[in-house]
Protein backbone atom coordinates (compact mmCIF):
# COMPACT_ATOMS: atom_id res chain seq x y z
CA UNK A 1 0.00 0.00 0.00
CA UNK A 2 1.09 3.56 -0.67
CA UNK A 3 1.96 5.63 2.38
CA UNK A 4 -1.02 7.99 2.92
CA UNK A 5 1.41 10.79 3.73
CA UNK A 6 2.79 10.54 0.20
CA UNK A 7 -0.76 10.71 -1.17
CA UNK A 8 -1.31 13.86 0.87
CA UNK A 9 1.83 15.40 -0.59
CA UNK A 10 0.63 14.56 -4.10
CA UNK A 11 -2.70 16.25 -3.45
CA UNK A 12 -0.93 19.33 -2.12
CA UNK A 13 1.25 19.40 -5.24
CA UNK A 14 -1.88 19.40 -7.40
CA UNK A 15 -4.12 21.87 -5.54
CA UNK A 16 -1.46 24.13 -4.01
CA UNK A 17 -2.72 24.87 -0.50
CA UNK A 18 -3.06 23.05 2.81
CA UNK A 19 -6.70 24.14 3.05
CA UNK A 20 -7.61 22.73 -0.37
CA UNK A 21 -5.67 19.55 0.44
CA UNK A 22 -7.65 19.14 3.66
CA UNK A 23 -10.95 19.58 1.83
CA UNK A 24 -10.04 17.01 -0.82
CA UNK A 25 -8.61 14.39 1.52
CA UNK A 26 -11.10 14.77 4.35
CA UNK A 27 -8.40 15.57 6.92
CA UNK A 28 -8.29 18.75 8.99
CA UNK A 29 -5.70 21.37 7.94
CA UNK A 30 -3.71 20.63 11.10
CA UNK A 31 -3.72 16.91 10.29
CA UNK A 32 -2.49 17.64 6.76
CA UNK A 33 0.35 19.79 8.13
CA UNK A 34 1.25 17.10 10.66
CA UNK A 35 1.36 14.42 7.96
CA UNK A 36 3.61 16.52 5.78
CA UNK A 37 5.99 17.33 8.65
CA UNK A 38 6.17 13.65 9.57
CA UNK A 39 6.84 12.65 5.96
CA UNK A 40 9.74 15.10 5.79
CA UNK A 41 11.12 13.76 9.07
CA UNK A 42 10.88 10.10 8.04
CA UNK A 43 12.45 10.71 4.63
CA UNK A 44 15.06 13.16 5.92
CA UNK A 45 14.18 15.55 3.11
CA UNK A 46 12.93 19.11 3.00
CA UNK A 47 9.89 18.79 0.79
CA UNK A 48 8.20 22.09 1.59
CA UNK A 49 9.18 25.67 2.19
CA UNK A 50 7.20 28.67 3.37
CA UNK A 51 5.63 30.84 0.71
CA UNK A 52 3.94 33.85 2.28
CA UNK A 53 1.21 32.46 4.51
CA UNK A 54 1.28 29.13 2.72
CA UNK A 55 3.80 26.56 1.59
CA UNK A 56 5.20 25.35 -1.70
CA UNK A 57 7.15 22.30 -2.75
CA UNK A 58 10.91 22.48 -2.90
CA UNK A 59 12.77 21.13 -5.91
CA UNK A 60 13.22 17.92 -3.91
CA UNK A 61 9.50 17.75 -3.20
CA UNK A 62 8.59 18.30 -6.84
CA UNK A 63 11.04 15.60 -7.94
CA UNK A 64 9.62 13.15 -5.40
CA UNK A 65 6.03 13.82 -6.47
CA UNK A 66 6.85 13.44 -10.17
CA UNK A 67 8.75 10.23 -9.52
CA UNK A 68 5.90 8.80 -7.47
CA UNK A 69 3.61 8.77 -10.53
CA UNK A 70 5.16 5.49 -11.65
CA UNK A 71 4.83 4.01 -8.14
CA UNK A 72 1.14 4.91 -7.93
CA UNK A 73 0.48 3.52 -11.43
CA UNK A 74 2.21 0.24 -10.58
CA UNK A 75 0.18 -0.06 -7.37
CA UNK A 76 -3.04 0.49 -9.35
CA UNK A 77 -2.03 -2.27 -11.77
CA UNK A 78 -1.18 -4.63 -8.92
CA UNK A 79 -4.44 -3.92 -7.11
CA UNK A 80 -6.47 -4.45 -10.30
CA UNK A 81 -4.68 -7.70 -11.06
CA UNK A 82 -5.09 -9.00 -7.50
CA UNK A 83 -8.84 -8.31 -7.53
CA UNK A 84 -9.23 -9.99 -10.90
CA UNK A 85 -7.14 -13.01 -9.86
CA UNK A 86 -9.37 -13.60 -6.86
CA UNK A 87 -12.63 -12.75 -8.57
CA UNK A 88 -13.19 -10.00 -6.03
CA UNK A 89 -14.68 -6.52 -6.23
CA UNK A 90 -13.44 -3.50 -4.32
CA UNK A 91 -15.60 -2.46 -1.38
CA UNK A 92 -16.00 1.17 -2.43
CA UNK A 93 -16.23 2.79 -5.86
CA UNK A 94 -16.33 6.54 -6.45
CA UNK A 95 -17.66 8.26 -9.57
CA UNK A 96 -17.47 11.92 -10.54
CA UNK A 97 -18.70 13.99 -13.45
CA UNK A 98 -20.22 17.22 -14.73
CA UNK A 99 -23.96 17.79 -14.38
CA UNK A 100 -25.24 16.20 -17.61
CA UNK A 101 -22.95 13.20 -17.23
CA UNK A 102 -23.87 12.74 -13.57
CA UNK A 103 -27.59 12.74 -14.37
CA UNK A 104 -27.61 10.90 -17.68
CA UNK A 105 -24.68 8.47 -17.35
CA UNK A 106 -23.39 8.12 -13.79
CA UNK A 107 -26.71 7.74 -11.99
CA UNK A 108 -27.74 4.80 -14.22
CA UNK A 109 -24.24 3.32 -13.85
CA UNK A 110 -24.46 3.57 -10.05
CA UNK A 111 -27.83 1.81 -10.11
CA UNK A 112 -26.44 -1.01 -12.26
CA UNK A 113 -23.34 -1.45 -10.11
CA UNK A 114 -25.30 -1.46 -6.86
CA UNK A 115 -27.66 -4.06 -8.29
CA UNK A 116 -24.76 -6.27 -9.37
CA UNK A 117 -22.71 -5.71 -6.18
CA UNK A 118 -25.09 -5.07 -3.26
CA UNK A 119 -22.31 -5.00 -0.67
CA UNK A 120 -20.27 -2.38 -2.53
CA UNK A 121 -20.57 1.30 -1.62
CA UNK A 122 -21.03 3.42 -4.75
CA UNK A 123 -20.70 7.20 -4.42
CA UNK A 124 -21.39 9.76 -7.16
CA UNK A 125 -20.04 13.32 -6.93
CA UNK A 126 -21.14 16.04 -9.32
CA UNK A 127 -18.12 18.22 -10.04
CA UNK A 128 -16.50 20.28 -12.78
CA UNK A 129 -13.67 18.66 -14.78
CA UNK A 130 -10.78 20.25 -12.86
CA UNK A 131 -12.22 19.14 -9.53
CA UNK A 132 -12.85 15.64 -10.89
CA UNK A 133 -9.14 15.34 -11.63
CA UNK A 134 -8.33 16.62 -8.12
CA UNK A 135 -10.67 14.00 -6.68
CA UNK A 136 -8.95 11.27 -8.70
CA UNK A 137 -5.54 12.26 -7.33
CA UNK A 138 -6.99 12.34 -3.80
CA UNK A 139 -8.52 8.89 -4.45
CA UNK A 140 -11.97 10.17 -3.50
CA UNK A 141 -13.24 8.84 -6.82
CA UNK A 142 -12.03 6.09 -9.15
CA UNK A 143 -13.58 7.16 -12.45
CA UNK A 144 -14.47 10.61 -13.79
CA UNK A 145 -16.60 11.55 -16.81
CA UNK A 146 -15.67 14.95 -18.16
CA UNK A 147 -15.84 17.07 -21.30
CA UNK A 148 -12.37 16.95 -22.80
CA UNK A 149 -12.34 20.57 -23.97
CA UNK A 150 -13.35 21.77 -20.49
CA UNK A 151 -10.24 20.45 -18.74
CA UNK A 152 -7.18 22.65 -18.43
CA UNK A 153 -5.04 19.63 -17.57
CA UNK A 154 -3.12 17.94 -20.37
CA UNK A 155 -4.40 14.45 -19.67
CA UNK A 156 -2.80 12.99 -22.79
CA UNK A 157 0.60 13.90 -21.35
CA UNK A 158 -0.20 13.70 -17.62
CA UNK A 159 1.37 10.58 -16.16
CA UNK A 160 -1.29 10.38 -13.44
CA UNK A 161 -4.27 9.68 -15.71
CA UNK A 162 -5.53 7.50 -18.52
CA UNK A 163 -8.60 8.33 -20.56
CA UNK A 164 -11.11 6.57 -22.78
CA UNK A 165 -13.41 8.38 -25.20
CA UNK A 166 -17.04 7.58 -24.40
CA UNK A 167 -18.77 9.58 -27.11
CA UNK A 168 -18.59 12.57 -29.40
CA UNK A 169 -21.59 14.60 -28.38
CA UNK A 170 -23.05 16.83 -31.13
CA UNK A 171 -24.35 20.25 -30.19
CA UNK A 172 -27.78 20.89 -31.70
CA UNK A 173 -29.48 24.24 -32.03
CA UNK A 174 -32.58 24.96 -29.94
CA UNK A 175 -35.18 27.32 -31.42
CA UNK A 176 -38.58 28.70 -30.44
CA UNK A 177 -41.23 26.35 -31.82
CA UNK A 178 -42.69 29.14 -33.98
CA UNK A 179 -39.33 30.03 -35.55
CA UNK A 180 -39.28 30.24 -39.36
CA UNK A 181 -36.72 27.40 -39.48
CA UNK A 182 -38.52 25.16 -37.01
CA UNK A 183 -40.00 22.91 -39.72
CA UNK A 184 -36.58 22.07 -41.15
CA UNK A 185 -34.88 18.70 -40.56
CA UNK A 186 -31.44 20.37 -40.23
CA UNK A 187 -30.05 23.88 -40.26
CA UNK A 188 -26.64 25.43 -40.97
CA UNK A 189 -24.72 27.92 -38.87
CA UNK A 190 -24.73 30.39 -41.77
CA UNK A 191 -28.53 30.41 -41.70
CA UNK A 192 -28.45 31.21 -37.99
CA UNK A 193 -25.71 33.82 -37.98
CA UNK A 194 -28.03 36.83 -37.69
CA UNK A 195 -30.16 35.32 -34.92
CA UNK A 196 -29.94 36.64 -31.35
CA UNK A 197 -27.81 33.99 -29.58
CA UNK A 198 -27.75 32.79 -26.01
CA UNK A 199 -24.46 31.42 -24.72
CA UNK A 200 -22.07 31.52 -21.78
CA UNK A 201 -19.91 34.51 -20.93
CA UNK A 202 -16.58 35.07 -22.71
CA UNK A 203 -13.76 33.11 -21.10
CA UNK A 204 -15.84 30.01 -20.49
CA UNK A 205 -15.16 26.72 -22.26
CA UNK A 206 -18.52 26.70 -24.02
CA UNK A 207 -18.16 30.27 -25.21
CA UNK A 208 -14.84 29.22 -26.80
CA UNK A 209 -16.56 26.30 -28.53
CA UNK A 210 -19.36 28.63 -29.67
CA UNK A 211 -16.88 31.14 -31.08
CA UNK A 212 -14.80 28.44 -32.81
CA UNK A 213 -17.87 27.04 -34.57
CA UNK A 214 -18.75 30.38 -36.13
CA UNK A 215 -15.12 31.23 -36.90
CA UNK A 216 -14.98 28.03 -38.97
CA UNK A 217 -17.77 29.35 -41.22
CA UNK A 218 -16.45 32.91 -41.29
CA UNK A 219 -19.38 34.69 -39.64
CA UNK A 220 -19.80 36.68 -36.44
CA UNK A 221 -22.88 35.81 -34.38
CA UNK A 222 -24.83 38.35 -32.35
CA UNK A 223 -24.85 37.43 -28.65
CA UNK A 224 -28.02 38.76 -27.06
CA UNK A 225 -28.06 36.99 -23.67
CA UNK A 226 -25.79 34.96 -21.40
CA UNK A 227 -26.76 31.81 -19.49
CA UNK A 228 -24.71 29.29 -17.54
CA UNK A 229 -27.15 26.41 -17.01
CA UNK A 230 -28.80 24.52 -19.87
CA UNK A 231 -32.17 24.87 -18.12
CA UNK A 232 -31.78 28.65 -18.10
CA UNK A 233 -30.88 28.74 -21.78
CA UNK A 234 -33.85 26.52 -22.66
CA UNK A 235 -36.15 28.87 -20.73
CA UNK A 236 -34.74 31.89 -22.59
CA UNK A 237 -35.34 30.18 -25.94
CA UNK A 238 -38.85 29.19 -24.89
CA UNK A 239 -39.55 32.84 -24.08
CA UNK A 240 -38.56 33.80 -27.63
CA UNK A 241 -35.39 35.60 -26.55
CA UNK A 242 -33.09 33.89 -29.04
CA UNK A 243 -31.49 30.59 -30.06
CA UNK A 244 -28.71 28.53 -28.53
CA UNK A 245 -26.67 25.35 -28.61
CA UNK A 246 -27.69 22.29 -26.59
CA UNK A 247 -25.59 19.11 -26.36
CA UNK A 248 -27.50 16.06 -27.52
CA UNK A 249 -26.73 14.38 -24.21
CA UNK A 250 -28.70 17.11 -22.42
CA UNK A 251 -32.47 16.50 -22.50
CA UNK A 252 -35.10 19.07 -23.43
CA UNK A 253 -37.60 17.42 -21.04
CA UNK A 254 -40.62 18.50 -23.12
CA UNK A 255 -39.76 22.18 -22.73
CA UNK A 256 -42.62 24.40 -23.79
CA UNK A 257 -42.21 26.24 -27.11
CA UNK A 258 -38.70 24.83 -27.76
CA UNK A 259 -37.47 22.44 -30.44
CA UNK A 260 -33.99 21.13 -31.27
CA UNK A 261 -32.52 20.66 -34.74
CA UNK A 262 -29.27 19.01 -35.83
CA UNK A 263 -26.69 21.31 -37.39
CA UNK A 264 -25.43 20.42 -40.84
CA UNK A 265 -22.71 21.85 -43.06
CA UNK A 266 -19.45 23.42 -41.95
CA UNK A 267 -18.50 24.18 -38.37
CA UNK A 268 -20.77 21.60 -36.71
CA UNK A 269 -19.84 21.92 -33.02
CA UNK A 270 -19.24 18.81 -30.91
CA UNK A 271 -17.84 18.06 -27.48
CA UNK A 272 -15.76 14.99 -26.70
CA UNK A 273 -16.78 13.24 -23.51
CA UNK A 274 -14.14 11.06 -21.92
CA UNK A 275 -13.77 8.79 -18.92
CA UNK A 276 -10.62 9.42 -16.90
CA UNK A 277 -9.05 7.05 -14.36
CA UNK A 278 -5.80 6.90 -12.45
CA UNK A 279 -3.03 5.45 -14.57
CA UNK A 280 -2.70 1.72 -14.07
CA UNK A 281 -6.33 1.15 -13.07
CA UNK A 282 -7.82 0.57 -16.53
CA UNK A 283 -7.44 -3.19 -16.05
CA UNK A 284 -9.64 -3.17 -12.95
CA UNK A 285 -12.61 -5.46 -13.63
CA UNK A 286 -14.96 -2.88 -12.16
CA UNK A 287 -13.61 -0.08 -14.31
CA UNK A 288 -13.71 -2.20 -17.46
CA UNK A 289 -17.33 -3.12 -16.73
CA UNK A 290 -18.17 0.52 -15.97
CA UNK A 291 -16.69 1.75 -19.25
CA UNK A 292 -18.71 -0.82 -21.20
CA UNK A 293 -21.90 0.23 -19.39
CA UNK A 294 -21.20 3.93 -19.94
CA UNK A 295 -20.48 3.55 -23.65
CA UNK A 296 -23.62 1.46 -24.20
CA UNK A 297 -25.76 3.94 -22.25
CA UNK A 298 -24.29 6.94 -24.09
CA UNK A 299 -24.98 5.40 -27.50
CA UNK A 300 -28.55 4.57 -26.48
CA UNK A 301 -29.18 8.11 -25.21
CA UNK A 302 -27.94 9.73 -28.42
CA UNK A 303 -30.12 7.44 -30.54
CA UNK A 304 -33.16 8.14 -28.37
CA UNK A 305 -32.60 11.90 -28.61
CA UNK A 306 -32.66 11.62 -32.41
CA UNK A 307 -35.99 9.81 -32.26
CA UNK A 308 -37.71 11.76 -29.49
CA UNK A 309 -36.43 15.34 -29.48
CA UNK A 310 -35.53 16.00 -33.09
Amino acid sequence: MIDPRLKTLRVLARCGTVGATAELTGYSPSAVSAQLRELQRVLGMQLLTKDGRGVRLTATGRFLVAGSDAVIAEWERLRAAALEAGGQTQSRFGLGGFSSAAAQLLAPLAFTLRSAHPSMEVQVLEANPARCLDLLVAERIDLAVIVAMQSHAQRDEDQRFEQTTLLTDPLDVILPADHSLASRSTVTLEELATEPWITEAPGSAYHSLFAAAFTAVGVTPRIAHEAVEWETQIAFVGAGMGVGFLPRLAPLRNAENVIRLPISGRGKPTRRIVAVVRKGSLESPLIKDSLDILQTKAERILNERLQNDL
